[in-house]
């Protein structure tokens, strides 16, 4: 799909940068409030920079996954409001 990820980097502060299939490219972070129940191993940073791609998804151990699609509109949604 247009949206898989072909790339992830760890960011300090709970972000990410992602590159897309399609080319677009650009950071998602997560705020605290948002690391809570399957996402509280987040809060980790050593575990945090873990993350690898899965299937198109950016994931880590434990199966803990984000959903791409999700990534792909907040942040073109992001990139229009510029």
């Amino acid at each position: 799909m247009y949206w898989d990820v072909i790339e992830v980097k760890p960011e300090p502060e709970h972000r990410l940068f992602v590159r897309f299939r399609d080319g677009l490219s650009g950071y998602v972070e997560l705020n605290d409030c948002d690391l809570t129940g399957v996402l509280a191993p987040l809060r980790d940073s050593e575990f945090f920079r873990r993350v690898f791609i899965d299937q198109g998804a950016v994931a880590w151990p434990g199966e803990i996954d984000l959903a791409p699609d999700a990534m792909h509109a907040e942040i073109t949604r992001r990139q229009s409001a510029s």
